[in-house]
């Protein structure tokens, strides 16, 4: 089967919990895994709805978000390629209730392992246990980050941190999103993030055109996010 071969092939590159796994345990995950694809602004999972599995991000991009109670969306962070997804599967991991939404951004493959399977990994492995519950706390650390800034800092200042930590990612001085889409991620309204641009360049900060924001003076704005960035 050749998903099998390519699925069992990542998990080798990049799950360290294989090389402790057991000839029937490598197996069952190698069975369980499958490709699935998923196209731009489909629902990956429904929050209390779904516990899919965990999934493995081959190409494309995921958000994974939280909904207040009169439905607004608040980005807490953002699946790569090769990131791994574990609150997709937080069902299967005890005492972590956390729910979450996720849709892809982009058209997106992925590797999924069914939830059963990971559950028995996990309950009867304690490699496997401990893998999944030190990704799932390092996922909550990002939430609790993203919260923190939501609530106690100033727009002008997490929009700041947003472009250098954007820049970072991609290794340019471009952030290639809408004014849409950053108020999105940033979990505030378009018009907030145009009023922000339109100020960041008329200070000489930035260079704004259509769909693309260029950082000209990255010390200031490093001195307006103050120590707050997470390279």
């Amino acid at each position: 089967m050749a998903n099998t071969q390519s699925a069992t092939d990542l998990f080798i590159q990049h799950f360290d919990f294989w090389p402790k796994l057991s000839a029937e345990e490598k197996q069952l995950l190698s069975e369980n895994t499958k490709i699935v694809n998923y196209s731009k602004g489909d629902h990956v999972h429904q929050g209390p709805l779904d516990c899919i599995g965990v999934v493995f991000i081959k190409s494309g991009q995921l958000r994974v978000y939280t909904l207040s109670e009169d439905g607004r969306e608040v980005t807490l962070y953002r699946l790569f390629a090769d990131d791994v997804g574990i609150l997709t599967a937080s069902c299967a991991l005890e005492y972590l209730t956390f729910d979450v939404y996720i849709d892809a951004e982009e058209d997106t493959e992925v590797l999924l392992t069914e939830v059963a399977a990971f559950r028995r990994l996990a309950d009867n492995n304690t490699d496997v246990r401990c893998y999944a519950y030190q990704l799932a706390t390092q996922r909550l650390s990002e939430m609790l980050w993203k919260m923190q800034q939501v609530l106690f800092l100033s727009a002008d200042r997490r929009l700041a941190i947003f472009l250098l930590e954007e820049t970072e990612k991609n290794g340019g001085d471009e952030v290639h999103l809408t004014h849409e889409q950053i108020a999105r991620y940033m979990g505030t309204a378009r018009e907030v993030v145009s009023r922000l641009v339109k100020y960041f360049n008329q200070e000489g900060w930035i260079k704004n055109s259509r769909g693309c924001i260029t950082i000209i003076q990255r010390d200031s704005l490093q001195e307006l996010a103050g120590n707050q960035v997470d390279m």
